[in-house]
């Protein structure tokens, strides 16, 4: 494109709020515009962001002033609103999931070939330290072959916004491996290679006034909690867990173990430890202070410093040792303003993926074809849960056929 380019938020609910001001400070944005079915909250958020707003997501895939869209909406509707948008000739950010069928993850993939545009999934769990650590030791060999790893999303119920859980036809309820990229992206991401086979289990909740009773949500789900075995094209084995009702709050999502022949990981709350095989043991590395933010590292010693993290105190904005080996990327407008940022300080990282994706015509990272292979596994992990752990094949849409950004 090699032109600065418009783009239109679509879905002004709790987390776009998040992202508007990043698309606004890109150097690569000329315009943002915001959109919302319900239309008071395109109205707040207007004047809370100095935006315009625009009446329908119609409305933004036809208009000739608009270049991509953003998509914040209900999740169980992501597919739908992607490949339309493609198809109307728009550049595509869709937070996660990418959908919640494998036909709608295909007609994504089939539209970005047909039309060339840009998609990107935004997994934020690449930006993770643990997983950038473990993708970092990989690349370099340090593990030796890949045997076996452990990733999650823990991420209860009871520390979503009220009008959530109420709201038990949007998303509470809905099986937490429609969910999935946030424990499958870390170790495919970690790895470089996809999943082939699943088995999985589900927990079926036993909590009063739930929404995954029979009958309480529109996907007939009672699994609170599933887990999955997975086995790897490169031989290896993962287990990833999407749990939503257990008791355990931060980190929400991380690699917990990942283990080779040569040498092994494992994470457990502040500690980070990296061991590699020698003569008769092994070498033992702790890592913690290159991965935990750095705002982390300097309160280690002060009062309820454990308590503290493991309520999200400093798992949000802050920029851990990790991160700074990417940090030079961002433009000067995101470096200036730090705060703005989430999720283990990865949403600069990915809004900024996406605008150079689109500004230079080269597809990202996380294009179709990756989001497709980090979303896939836990729909059909899904359907082995609901047979009581049958192994299922895992289709696969093969690589992305245009030139794309590696990480």
């Amino acid at each position: 494109m090699k032109k600065k380019f418009s783009v239109a938020v679509i879905g002004c609910g709790g987390f776009a709020r998040y992202f508007v001001p990043l698309f606004k400070m890109h150097p690569y944005v000329e315009k943002v515009f915001v959109c919302d079915i319900i239309e008071n909250k395109a109205e707040n958020y207007s004047k809370e962001f100095d935006v315009e707003t625009i009446p329908s997501f119609d409305d933004a895939i036809s208009r000739k002033d608009i270049d991509a869209v953003a998509i914040f909406t209900d999740r169980h509707i992501h597919g739908d609103l992607a490949s339309r948008a493609l198809r109307a000739g728009k550049h595509v950010y869709s937070a996660v999931p990418m959908a919640i069928s494998v036909e709608d993850c295909k007609k994504i993939a089939d539209a970005v070939r047909d039309t060339g545009n840009i998609y990107m999934m935004g997994e934020t769990c690449i930006y993770y330290p643990s997983s950038m650590f473990c993708r970092e030791k990989h690349n370099e060999n340090s593990f030796g072959n890949y045997v076996y790893g452990e990733s999650q999303y823990f991420h209860d119920l009871s520390h979503f916004p009220k009008e959530y859980i109420e709201n038990r036809y949007y998303a509470a309820g809905s099986p937490p491996f429609f969910y999935p990229t946030h424990s499958t992206a870390m170790i495919l991401h970690a790895t470089k290679s996809r999943a082939l086979k699943v088995s999985a289990m589900g927990y079926s909740d036993k909590e009063e006034n739930t929404p995954f009773a029979k009958g309480e949500n529109n996907w007939d789900n009672t699994f609170s909690n599933e887990i999955a075995l997975m086995q790897l094209e490169n031989g290896g084995i993962a287990r990833v867990s999407e749990c939503r009702r257990i008791g355990y709050r931060a980190p929400s999502s991380s690699v917990s173990g990942f283990y080779g022949t040569k040498g092994s990981y494992q994470f457990s709350n502040t500690q980070h430890i990296m061991t590699t095989m020698r003569p008769g043991g092994v070498n033992l590395e702790e890592v913690s202070d290159y991965l935990n933010p750095e705002a982390m590292t300097e309160a280690k010693d002060t009062e309820n410093f454990k308590e503290k993290v493991a309520n999200h105190l400093w798992q949000w904005n802050d920029v851990s040792p990790i991160h700074r080996k990417r940090w030079e990327s961002l433009p000067d407008s995101y470096k200036e303003n730090p705060k703005i940022n989430g999720h283990m300080a990865s949403h600069q990282f990915l809004i900024d993926d996406f605008c150079k994706a689109v500004y230079k015509n080269k597809h990202p990272y996380v294009n179709a074809w990756l989001a497709a292979r980090f979303t896939i596994p836990g729909l059909i992990a899904h359907e082995s849960a609901k047979l009581g752990g049958v192994p299922l094949d895992i289709p696969d849409l093969g690589d992305c056929p245009f030139d794309s950004t590696d990480f």
